[in-house]
């Protein structure tokens, strides 16, 4: 069994660093090779975090025989391009949320690592941070009886910047693919991962084209129903509740989970704040280095089928808003 696992980062951008930050703080992690357009961006990066090669372009990065699994932290837009070539080259792939632009876009990326019997996992760290995990123990456990709403926001408000990331629509910009992943990812965690069979969607466009803010109910039928929001330009209360037939769960600022709170009707109640390393990225890293290692080619904690209902699900939101992005087909 391999015990070392050598990384490489395509994009040196924001949620680069956080996701360098959190390896850093993982057993068995090499920080060997990073890819920029520029090599002296590259060269910065690689001299910050002591990353040993640097690359001007990302296809040399993915064939060098000593990288095993790449890292995708840049806009949405290059995701799919950047994880099937990583795929081909038969590098495991962790590629940041949104995985891409649209469930077309993820058939070709779910394609490219079964054909080629690579891993890939998209980056949901929320799920593997202790108190996400401690709540699907909780779910699993059958401590809230059967779970029926799951209520979840995360929105924020950012600067006015037409040409910055968030409310570009040529870099997959807008609240639902940026924010709302996290609590559509939420609510498929507790009720599927299984088609939802009704949608009902509401986004409000900005002067740029894309949503500024979002608001869905998703029903996986029965009583199991979701109300999520997002937003870009909006601060939120992002907190997640999910109610059941004999408790509930509030999970603070879930994102960015550091406890939760477990209730069970006319029983008990319990607050759990485990031991939380570094900044959370750790524990993601740690999933993908321990797949690899067992020779598996997906998570069963986000798995690719899981990936590919959460962005139908967004097609069908933004769908419902009128919101398509240049370029799709």
């Amino acid at each position: 069994m391999k015990d070392t696992i050598a990384w490489a980062f395509a994009g040196t951008g924001g949620i680069t660093n956080l996701f360098i930050t959190g390896l850093k703080a993982a057993r068995g992690a090499k920080l060997l090779a990073a890819a920029s357009r520029s090599m002296d961006t590259a060269r910065a990066f690689a001299a910050r975090y002591g990353v040993e090669k640097t690359y001007d372009n990302y296809d040399d990065m993915v064939n060098d025989p000593a990288v095993d699994v790449v890292y995708i932290g840049t806009p949405h837009t290059l995701h799919k391009d950047m994880a099937v070539k990583a795929l081909r080259a038969k590098k495991a792939v962790l590629c940041e949320k949104p995985v891409c632009i649209n469930s077309a876009e993820f058939s070709e990326i779910a394609a490219a690592a079964r054909e080629n019997h690579a891993f890939f996992m998209e980056a949901m760290w929320t799920r593997f941070v202790p108190p996400v995990r401690k709540v699907r123990e909780w779910l699993s456990g059958g401590l809230i009886g059967e779970p029926k709403m799951v209520q979840a926001n995360f929105g924020f408000r950012v600067q006015w910047d037409p040409k910055g990331r968030l409310l570009n629509p040529l870099l997959g910009g807008g609240a639902l693919l940026d924010a709302g992943v996290y609590p559509v990812s939420f609510a498929s965690m507790v009720f599927g991962p299984a088609q939802p069979d009704k949608i009902a969607a509401v986004l409000q466009l900005g002067e740029t084209g894309v949503d500024e803010e979002c608001t869905a109910l998703i029903s996986w039928g029965g009583p199991r129903i979701a109300s999520v929001g997002a937003a870009v330009r909006t601060a939120l209360t992002n907190d997640a509740w999910i109610s059941g037939s004999e408790g509930r769960i509030h999970v603070p600022g879930f994102v960015f989970a550091h406890s939760a709170d477990l209730e069970v009707y006319g029983k008990y109640a319990y607050h759990y704040e485990g031991e939380f390393l570094s900044n959370g990225y750790n524990y993601e890293a740690e999933e993908v280095m321990n797949c690899i290692r067992e020779g598996k080619t997906e998570s069963a904690v986000m798995t690719l089928d899981e990936s590919a209902l959460i962005m139908k699900i967004m097609d069908e939101i933004r769908a419902q808003g009128k919101l398509a992005y240049p370029g799709e087909k």
